[in-house]
C-alpha cells in the first residue's frame, strides 16, 4: 500500500484554504462592484438649492461648462475649479468655456495644485474655509463621484456637499456590461473607491485635511 506523506496532505489542504480564500475575496468584491454601480448617481440632486460655493474638478467633458452654467444661474456666490493646469488663468478658461471674461470673472477662482482626487479635496478645504464657506455643490463626472464624495467628507467632514453629476454621452452605465470601454472605467474607479474608503477608515475621525482649518485660524484677527 502506497501511503500519502503528511506533506503532500499538508499541501492539498493549504492550496484548497487559498483557493477559498481567494473565491471568497473575488465574490465579495463583486458584489461590492454591483453595489457600487447602484451607488452612481443618475441625476442632479436638488437642483434649485443655493450653496455657498459651486466646486468643479478638472478632468473630464462638460463639468467646466456645467459649474459656469450654475454661476452664471446664481447658485452660489463662487465657482472653485481645482486641479487647474499651473498658468492658466481665469480668462483663459472663460474664452474657452465660450463666456465673456467680464461677465464672471469676478466669481471664479482657480486651484493649481491638486493632481487627483484626494488633492481636490484637501486644495478646495483650505479654499473653502479661507472664504469662511460652509456649503457647496460640487460637480463632477457621475461615475466619479462615489469617491470624490469620500474625500470631500474626509476633508471638510461638517461641509454640506450636494452632489451635481455630469453625464458624458460616451460612458454608457445604464447598460456598462456592453461597452468593455466603460466597464474598464467603472471597474478602475471602483478599485480607486475601495483605496479611498480604506484611507479615510485608517486615517479615523481625525483624518480630515488640517490645512483648511489652519488657514481659517489664520484669518482670524
Amino acid at each position: 500500500m502506497i501511503g500519502i506523506s503528511p506533506r503532500r496532505r499538508g499541501g492539498s489542504s493549504f492550496t484548497r484554504r487559498a483557493f477559498t480564500v481567494v473565491l471568497l475575496g473575488l465574490s465579495a468584491w463583486s458584489a461590492g462592484f454591483f453595489w457600487f454601480i447602484e451607488q452612481i448617481p443618475s441625476r442632479v440632486e436638488q437642483p434649485e438649492t443655493m450653496t455657498d460655493a459651486i466646486v468643479v474638478l478638472t478632468g473630464g467633458g462638460g463639468r467646466l461648462g456645467a459649474g459656469l452654467e450654475l454661476l452664471a444661474l446664481g447658485r452660489a456666490r463662487k465657482l472653485f475649479i481645482s486641479g487647474v493646469y499651473q498658468g492658466v488663468e481665469v480668462d483663459e478658461i472663460l474664452r474657452a468655456a465660450r463666456r465673456a471674461p467680464e461677465e464672471l470673472e469676478c466669481c471664479v477662482e482657480l486651484g493649481h495644485d491638486a493632481v487627483d482626487t484626494r488633492s481636490n479635496a484637501n486644495e478646495t478645504g483650505r479654499w473653502m474655509a479661507a472664504e469662511g464657506f460652509t456649503s457647496l455643490r460640487l460637480v463632477t463626472a457621475s461615475y466619479h463621484m462615489p469617491r470624490s464624495r469620500v474625500e470631500f467628507r474626509r476633508a471638510m467632514p461638517t461641509a454640506r456637499v450636494i452632489a451635481h453629476p455630469v453625464f458624458q454621452g460616451n460612458v454608457h452605465i445604464d447598460e456598462w456590461w456592453r461597452w468593455p470601454g466603460t466597464t474598464a472605467l467603472l471597474i478602475g474607479e471602483y478599485n480607486k473607491y475601495l483605496i479611498a474608503v480604506a484611507a479615510s477608515a485608517l486615517a479615523g475621525p481625525n483624518g480630515a485635511d488640517t490645512a483648511g482649518a489652519a488657514a481659517a485660524r489664520n484669518q482670524s484677527p
